[in-house]
């Protein structure tokens, strides 16, 4: 089953995308197989602490996507082909990318205090 317990949820960005962006990331990764379950909508709105409604859109959504598959009464299941995910591991790094910098270009950072601070991050994940 997918684990959500590590999903720390931001301010500023709607649930149901951090949501489908914590799926996501986990397929790219490798973490997430195909076939893999899914919480129930019910018990990840209760881990989570969001309205179940939220939960139903992120799934929704990454059924319409063709990364889910739902029926009703039974669980929800990852689905993934090889080409799906190989598309994913090279589209999602460069969408949170631009997304970084569009944040960092909203905050006034130049080209450069930009890329200081990503090595700097970046020196801090080293494991030691």
């Amino acid at each position: 089953m997918i684990d959500f317990t590590t999903l720390r949820l931001e301010d500023g960005v709607p649930i149901y995308l951090q949501i489908i962006r914590h799926v996501k990331a986990g397929i790219a990764a490798g973490t997430v197989a195909d076939g893999e379950e899914l919480p129930s909508r019910r018990a990840l709105s209760a881990l989570l602490g969001v309205n179940p409604n939220t939960i139903q859109k992120a799934f929704r959504l990454l059924e319409e996507e063709g990364w889910l598959q739902s029926h009703t009464g039974a669980k929800s299941l990852v689905s993934a082909t090889a080409e799906q995910v190989e598309a994913l591991r090279k589209n999602l790094p460069d969408y949170q990318a631009r997304a970084f910098v569009r944040s960092m270009k909203a905050l006034g950072a130049t080209c450069a205090e930009t890329v200081a601070l990503v090595e700097t991050l970046w020196k801090e994940e080293e494991p030691e």
